[in-house]
């Protein structure tokens, strides 16, 4: 029969046992997770540090607003556009090059735009029976109107050639000066328009190319 002195060192031997596996077992699972990563600090996760170290490089200095990316939408775009909403597409896609013949020559968008409606609807391919090509239809030197004769010869000796006019930011530009110089010239747009468009049509041509203007404007 055990003795009171032999219980309590099995008792004190037991407990030691016993908070010595405790101990093992609470440290076991960071050990592992340590010589597992090969590191014996515990890390952070990578998207962690990730995620942190990106907001800290995109925030705003103290008291700045954050800058909006400078984008051009598609609205924005259509919203600088000078001319009217009611042209169709196919006069609306060269709404670029109409804004800047339109700004260099003080006319009109829409009166360009009316030009290019009546003239090839806003085809730059356009080549007519006379010999006028693309968009604003002028005579080139070359071609049909190189047959055309007057008093001092070619009538069109001067004017560019087809394949330049076939360039469509070339042809507005050029058509625009011209109707600019011939409204000076004579005094009115309509007076310019009259010697712009074929002749023998009196103002039948500069009436037709006004009405356009006036019903799109």
């Amino acid at each position: 029969m055990p003795t009171f002195q032999s219980a309590i060192f099995v008792s004190v031997l037991v407990g030691s046992l016993l908070i010595s596996g405790l101990a093992g077992w609470i440290n076991q699972p960071i050990t592992a997770k340590a010589e597992a990563s090969g590191n014996s600090k515990l890390e952070i996760p990578s998207k962690v540090l990730s995620a942190k170290d990106s907001n800290q490089q995109s925030s705003p200095a103290s008291g700045e607003e954050p800058k909006p990316q400078d984008k051009t939408s598609v609205q924005e775009q259509t919203d600088n556009c000078p001319l009217s909403s009611a042209f169709p597409e196919t006069i609306q896609q060269w709404c670029s090059p109409i804004k800047a013949a339109s700004e260099t020559y003080d006319l009109d968008a829409n009166l360009i735009a009316a030009v290019m409606l009546q003239e090839s609807g806003g085809n730059p391919q356009a080549y007519s029976s006379a010999g006028a090509v693309g968009l604003l239809q002028i005579m080139p030197r070359d071609g049909i109107a190189a047959s055309f004769q007057c008093i001092n010869g070619p009538c069109f000796a001067n004017r560019p050639t087809t394949e330049q006019l076939l360039d469509p930011a070339f042809n507005i530009d050029y058509g625009s000066r011209m109707l600019s110089g011939l409204t000076e010239k004579h005094g009115s747009i309509r007076d310019g328009l009259l010697y712009y468009g074929p002749t023998g049509m009196g103002y039948g041509y500069a009436d037709k190319v006004l009405a356009i203007y006036n019903n799109y404007h």
